[in-house]
C-alpha cells in the first residue's frame, strides 16, 4: 500500500515539475523574444526594419552597427563605464563595514538604521533632481563625470548596505572568534576572514549596482552636456526630427548592452551563488 502511495505521490511531483518548467521555459522565452527581435533588427537595412508587417527573413547586413560607430559613440560608452565602474567600486568599499556594524557587531536600534536607509529609495528620483541640479550649477559641477559618480555611490548604497546585510549575518560566528583569538584587527578581519566567505554576496551586489548605474538615464540627462555624456544618454539622440531609424537604434542598444551582458555572464555563478546565501537564513 505505502509502495503505491509513493509511485502515485513521485507521479504528481513529475507532473508539477513538467508544469513548471513549462511555465518557466515560457516566461524565459517571453523576456529574451523582444532582446532576440531587436538583435535580429540590427542586421537589417533601414527600409526592411520599417517594414511593417517586419519581413524576418529580409537580407542582413551591418549597415546599422556602421552607422552607429560612425556616430562616435566611444567617450559616451567610457563616461558609463567609468561612472559605473567607480561608484560601484565605491559602494563596496563603503557598504561593506557598514553592513558588518549592522549584522556581525550590530549597533544600537540598528533597525532604525535599516529602516531609514530603506526610506531613502522611497523618495521619487525626480524629487532630487532640482536641488541637485541648482546645487551643482552653483559649485560649477555640472556636465562632470564626478557628480555622476558621486550621485550614483549613494543611490545605490542603501540597496547595497541591505543586501551585504543579509549575506554576513550568514558568517559563522566561531570563525570570527578565532580571528579575535589570534589578534586580527578589525580591518584584517574584514579583508581576510569575512570578505573571502561572502565573495559571492559581494559580486552579486557589485553586479547589481554596476547594472543600476549603466542604465541610469534621468540625471545623466540633465546633469550632463558633452563632456560626461552616458551611453544611455547618447541613445536618446537616435530619436530626432527627422525620424526613428529603427535599425541604427536596434544596432545602437546592442552595443550599449554588452557591458551589463558581458558582466552578467562572466559572475552568474557568483551571482546565483550569492543570492542564494542571502536567501536562506
Amino acid at each position: 500500500m505505502s509502495s503505491q502511495v509513493t509511485i502515485v505521490t513521485g507521479r504528481k511531483n513529475r507532473g508539477g515539475g513538467f508544469v513548471l518548467s513549462g511555465v518557466a521555459w515560457i516566461v524565459g522565452i517571453l523576456f529574451v523574444l523582444p532582446v532576440l527581435w531587436m538583435l535580429l533588427t540590427s542586421f537589417h537595412s533601414e527600409e526592411d526594419a520599417a517594414k511593417n508587417p517586419p519581413d524576418i527573413a529580409a537580407p542582413l547586413t551591418l549597415d546599422g552597427y556602421r552607422a552607429f560607430f560612425d556616430t562616435g559613440p566611444w567617450p559616451s560608452i567610457a563616461n558609463s563605464l567609468t561612472a559605473s565602474i567607480l561608484s560601484t567600486a565605491l559602494v563596496i568599499l563603503l557598504a561593506f563595514p557598514a553592513a558588518y556594524a549592522l549584522s556581525i557587531r550590530p549597533v544600537k536600534k540598528w533597525t532604525d538604521v535599516m529602516f531609514f536607509f530603506l526610506s531613502t529609495k522611497m523618495l521619487p528620483v525626480v524629487a532630487g533632481l532640482l536641488p541637485i541640479y541648482l546645487f551643482a550649477q552653483s559649485v560649477g559641477f555640472l556636465d562632470n563625470i564626478w557628480l555622476l559618480i558621486i550621485l550614483y555611490t549613494s543611490m545605490n548604497l542603501p540597496i547595497a548596505v541591505w543586501m551585504l546585510r543579509s549575506f554576513l549575518s550568514e558568517v559563522p560566528v566561531e570563525i570570527l572568534e578565532a580571528a579575535s583569538v589570534d589578534g586580527a584587527s578589525l580591518s584584517r578581519t574584514l579583508r581576510s576572514v569575512v570578505a573571502p566567505v561572502v565573495t559571492p554576496g559581494i559580486a552579486s551586489v557589485a553586479l547589481i549596482c554596476f547594472i543600476f548605474s549603466w542604465n541610469e538615464l534621468l540625471f545623466a540627462r540633465v546633469l550632463t552636456g558633452t563632456v560626461a555624456q552616458t551611453a544611455p544618454v547618447f541613445l536618446t539622440g537616435f530619436v530626432t526630427s527627422q525620424g526613428l531609424f529603427l535599425a541604427k537604434v536596434c544596432a545602437a542598444s546592442i552595443v550599449v548592452s554588452l557591458p551589463v551582458l558581458i558582466a552578467g555572464f562572466a559572475a552568474q555563478d557568483k551571482l546565483v551563488q550569492g543570492l542564494s546565501l542571502g536567501a536562506v537564513k
